[in-house]
């Protein structure tokens, strides 16, 4: 086997399922032991469906007292001679649909050696060919919620596993992550991995294979790629397909990415992914700034409702905040209480500055229910890199949850107001379901987008243009 093969099959942290109260000494694979026990493990659920909407661990690790948030946007912490973070605790199998992990224990911990990388250098890129946080998002842990998923007559969660990269269907491409076999394409299988092994063929999926034995699941793609073959090598940004909603999506066009890996439980299991995703698009793209208003939020109308721009990231300085909410407040603190009077899906603006006034935007999403459960709406763009002046760009929008879709656009530079007139998802599949719109911005600038179906749902979007 190639030198190259043999270094990326050492894993760069260690795995460790632990029970309530139980301590252990865990070995790095630098070698370094470090003793860690679980203190406590909690959860905040909302009040309607009980969906876990926040999981905390407080562990000592290395002899440091730690606090971890499970997974939802989270990425690694500091303790002592280590990093650590938790991808999941046992509260999310209580009401879930499926169990994704393999958890057999009350947490999962990883650590890393403090300061390390998370996921081996040069291994993994980020597996789209587009902006990060383009749209929504539907990361591990998170219950889902763009397709309008959160209903009060759901009884269980679908609490996501994978990573949901959401984009504008049948336009943003698809790359490995890693170097890898084709081991499945579409519905075809090679013979050594039809079971015992994590694959589910669709006629929508590619399954990689990387030399460790992990498996790469890309789910809803629109297309494959032609050059793509079952039993093929492929390299890390060779292209896979295009993004798309096909298969189990919900009706929204978007990326499953999923990594499967063998646990301590000697289950197959999710590998949670999005700290090695966020390590590669800083690598791949090269950001100044990353605006993070996530995870969505979900509660009753006048219940308080705290939106979180923390988890937001500078290269330079220190970030400075600015929230512009629907109730006209303008806000200078990293979160901030909201109440909302009526049921609706709110989008509150995140602007994020660096040291030299570099900017990013995120928007928090907010699904408010009272006596009927709210309409959602998803929208995105392409193209959403190296975008300059006069290019066309191509929007698209789908209203979830009324019998059609009546959006408006305000594109956010002066110009007139527009309508376009989406499906209302009343056929998930459906070819034509995305409303489509085109525009051009005659000079460079950060655009914020408001896409808005009457006062029932509001989303927006950021378009930097050169």
């Amino acid at each position: 086997m190639p030198l190259i093969l043999l270094l990326a099959a050492v894993l760069p942290f260690t795995v460790a399922d632990l029970q309530l109260g139980e301590q252990r000494t865990i070995q790095l694979p630098n070698g370094l032991s470090v003793p860690v026990r679980v203190v406590a493990v909690d959860e905040t659920r909302d009040a309607l469906q009980s969906a876990v909407r926040e999981a905390r661990v407080s562990a000592i690790v290395d002899g440091v007292k730690i606090e971890l948030r499970c997974a939802n946007y989270e990425l690694p912490r500091a303790a002592g001679r280590v990093q650590v973070d938790c991808p999941v605790t046992s509260a999310y199998k209580n009401n879930s649909t499926e169990d994704h992990w393999g958890l057999r224990a009350s947490a999962r911990l990883r650590l890393w050696p403090a300061g390390s990388p998370w996921m081996t250098p040069g291994e993994m890129g980020y597996p789209l060919k587009q902006r990060w946080f383009l749209t929504h998002t539907q990361m591990a842990n998170e219950p889902t919620y763009v397709d309008r998923g959160e209903q009060r007559s759901r009884k269980k969660v679908y609490y996501h596993s994978g990573l949901d990269l959401g984009g504008a269907e049948a336009m943003a491409q698809v790359v490995a992550a890693t170097d890898g076999v084709v081991v499945s394409l579409g519905k075809e299988v090679l013979p050594e991995h039809k079971t015992g092994t994590p694959v589910a063929p669709r006629y929508d999926v590619i399954y990689l294979r990387d030399s460790r034995g992990w498996y790469y699941r890309y789910s809803h793609l629109f297309s494959f790629h032609s050059a793509i073959e079952l039993g093929a090598d492929v390299k890390r940004g060779d292209p896979l397909g295009v993004l798309g909603k096909e298969g189990g999506s919900g009706g929204w066009s978007h990326l499953h990415f999923e990594i499967k890996s063998r646990q301590p439980s000697g289950e197959w299991g999710t590998e949670e992914g999005f700290a090695f995703l966020w390590e590669a698009y800083l690598r791949d793209f090269k950001p100044d700034v990353i605006a993070m208003a996530r995870p969505h939020r979900y509660a009753k109308t006048s219940e308080e409702v705290m939106l979180d721009g923390s988890r937001s990231w500078v290269r330079d300085g220190k970030p400075t905040y600015q929230w512009r909410l629907s109730d006209g407040r303008v806000v200078t603190t990293p979160r901030v209480a909201m109440r909302y009077a009526k049921v609706g899906t709110y989008s509150e603006v995140l602007e994020v500055k660096d040291a030299r006034g570099k900017i990013g935007y995120d928007f928090a999403t907010v699904n408010v229910y009272g006596d009927e459960d709210p309409i959602t709406i998803n929208a995105s763009y392409f193209p959403s890199l190296d975008v300059k002046a006069g290019q066309t760009i191509t929007f698209k929008v789908r209203t979830f949850g009324l019998t059609s879709g009546e959006e408006t656009w305000d594109f956010g530079d002066g110009s007139a107001r527009r309508s376009t007139q989406s499906d209302g998802n009343a056929v998930k599949l459906a070819k034509n379901g995305y409303a489509v719109i085109t525009h051009t911005y005659a000079k460079p600038g950060n655009y914020v987008v408001i896409v808005k179906n009457g006062s029932a749902a509001t989303t927006h979007l950021w378009v930097p243009v050169d």
